[in-house]
């Protein structure tokens, strides 16, 4: 198997070097084709240029798809008129079987450019009325009732993040109207794309036609995220639309099955949010997109499940990256609900762990963490410096404030790493503090300021992440 797939990669890429081109040599397409043939000969044919109006990837889905043919490219890109197809069996007329495979695709070629010159005889938003005709889901309407929501939603997220509000409500619009032409119909891996040649065609902004195809982006792992800001905001509001609908009717994945696809929709809003760096919060995005369903969810807690689900895709994707299980954790106990935060927020924790004073604080945040939980006093809202006493809860008293001040802005700026790199310089006056002091003190008045002292500690590291959890 393997010599035979050898063989036909070397035979293709060489044949196609012959006519001046580069064979689109797919690896699931030549495990497929090499699956089918027992005796390969890789053999060239050509399709007739005129064909090459209609848009190449109607005709690369015929080509590979349907007859299990490898496409040529130019240098550039561009698709040529010529095919790779590997035949069975040596033949004594090599020139038999090409004009008999060339006969074979034509009329699928010639198919692919009747349902284009026919598919623009009308604008693409003259599809809008048919898409009533078909349902997204039984309890959630139908694609028109879809659209009407991505639109509104692709332009409350396209305000957030400073893109154009009229183009991302235009492409929300037009977002599924290639769902009706005659091509998709016919080759639906063609969706997305074959709005972008239509709204070209209608005269569309660019913007608006490039966020058509992009709108399914990312498909998978790896895969490229949407280019334009207009195209994030309907390619996010389309995910967050099914997340919110799905969940809002309690049919959320279970165990293998996710029929609606919803962690890679999850995965694919966490991905454009954090790579694009968009000023978006999960929590007002899952109530903009559940308000928009109106009266049709039962389930009364769907934001905060969306949410959950939202950020245990974070969880697998950040191991995926080498992050621990427990940085992580430590972040995740935050519950942080914007991507771009928490990302900031992983990073730092990540690199806090790199310091000598890390291990120590975590351990004394767990301690201080214990005792605060066994502790049933009310604290006080401020630590009474007249009631301290020890030269060692003096001087932590002493450097809070000054950090706390200090580091205002970092957290308001989202500045985690530099604040966990000041905050590292406490491991002295803590551990002595630890040596030194007894916190419950018989004196109620000094245990409870030794309390709050230490709930003041905690929650400056609060600020970034619970690092009581690191191990």
């Amino acid at each position: 198997y393997e010599q035979r797939k050898a063989k036909i990669k070397a035979d293709a890429e060489e044949a196609a070097r012959k006519i001046g081109g580069n064979a689109d040599l797919s690896e699931s397409l030549l495990e497929e084709v090499t699956s089918l043939v027992e005796w390969p000969v890789v053999l060239t044919a050509k399709f007739e240029e005129k064909f090459l109006a209609v848009p190449a990837e109607a005709l690369v889905y015929t080509m590979k798809g349907d007859q299990k043919y490898f496409p040529v490219y130019d240098n550039a890109g561009k698709l040529l008129p010529n095919f790779i197809f590997v035949a069975n069996i040596e033949s004594k007329d090599p020139t038999q079987i090409i004009s008999g495979n060339e006969k074979v695709v034509r009329p699928r070629l010639a198919d692919a450019e009747f349902f284009f010159n026919t598919d623009r005889k009308k604008r693409l938003e003259d599809n809008l009325p048919r898409l009533q005709t078909v349902l997204f889901q039984q309890q959630l309407g139908t694609l028109r009732d879809k659209t009407d929501r991505i639109q509104a939603l692709a332009g409350w997220i396209a305000e957030q993040i400073g893109a154009d509000v009229n183009h991302a409500t235009r492409a929300g619009l037009l977002s599924k109207c290639d769902l009706m032409t005659n091509m998709v119909f016919e080759f639906t891996d063609t969706q997305g794309v074959m709005g972008m040649h239509y709204a070209r065609h209608d005269g569309e902004a660019e913007d608006v036609a490039v966020a058509l195809n992009e709108q399914y982006q990312p498909r998978f792992a790896g895969d490229d995220l949407p280019s334009n800001p207009v195209a994030c905001a309907v390619a996010i509001a389309d995910k967050m639309d099914t997340l919110a609908g799905i969940f809002g009717i309690g049919q959320h994945p279970k165990g293998d099955k996710d029929p609606f696809a919803l962690r890679r929709a999850a995965l694919g809003v966490l991905r454009i949010i954090v790579e694009k760096n968009l000023n978006l919060d999960l929590q007002t995005l899952t109530e903009e997109a559940v308000r928009l369903y109106g009266d049709k969810l039962t389930n009364g807690n769907v934001v905060d499940d969306v949410i959950d689900f939202m950020l245990g895709r974070f969880r697998a994707w950040y191991q995926d990256e080498g992050y621990t299980v427990d940085t992580i954790q430590a972040v995740l106990a935050r519950r942080p609900t914007r991507p771009a935060d928490f990302d900031a927020r992983m990073k730092a924790v990540s690199h806090f762990r790199t310091l000598e004073e890390s291990s120590a604080l975590a351990a004394a945040n767990k301690r201080v963490s214990n005792i605060l939980a066994k502790s049933d006093v009310t604290l006080n809202d401020i630590v009474h410096a007249s009631v301290l006493k020890e030269a060692a809860e003096i001087k932590l008293a002493g450097n809070l404030v000054v950090l706390r001040d200090k580091l205002q802005p970092y957290f308001a700026e989202g500045r985690y790493q530099d604040a966990l790199i000041e905050l590292a310089s406490l491991r002295e006056p803590v551990d002595e503090f630890f040596e030194n002091v007894m916190v419950n003190a018989e004196d109620q008045d000094v245990r409870v300021n030794r309390l709050t002292l230490l709930s003041k500690l905690r929650d400056l590291f609060l600020q970034v992440a619970d690092i009581s959890l690191l191990q």
